[in-house]
């Protein structure tokens, strides 16, 4: 299963490299685009989620990977201000 990082920068200026065991993030987000922060955090939730089934249905159980990166994200989120842009900077394999 093709695993893919992508590198965003948070409203305040921090910039992250986060983690899916699948493509699919592609679907959701492409890079130089800027996201408002609700609508990242759910993007990144759904293809997350998604990526996570990917490897159930492969391995028989979900991504652990995944779902920790799903979390670090929501709880970066919380503490971005409210209103701000997320920055998608570039995907890598």
């Amino acid at each position: 299963m093709p695993e893919m990082h992508f590198y965003i920068r948070w409203p305040d200026g921090r910039r992250e490299a986060c983690y899916s065991p699948s493509l699919v993030v592609k679907d959701f987000l492409a890079p130089g685009e800027s996201y408002a922060l609700d609508d990242f955090v759910e993007k990144t939730r759904t293809a997350l989620n998604i990526a996570s089934e990917r490897v159930r249905e492969k391995y028989g159980f979900a991504c652990s990977s995944a779902m920790a990166q799903l979390a670090r994200i929501e709880a970066a989120a919380k503490r971005q201000a409210p209103g701000g842009l997320v920055t998608v900077e570039t995907f890598e394999p």
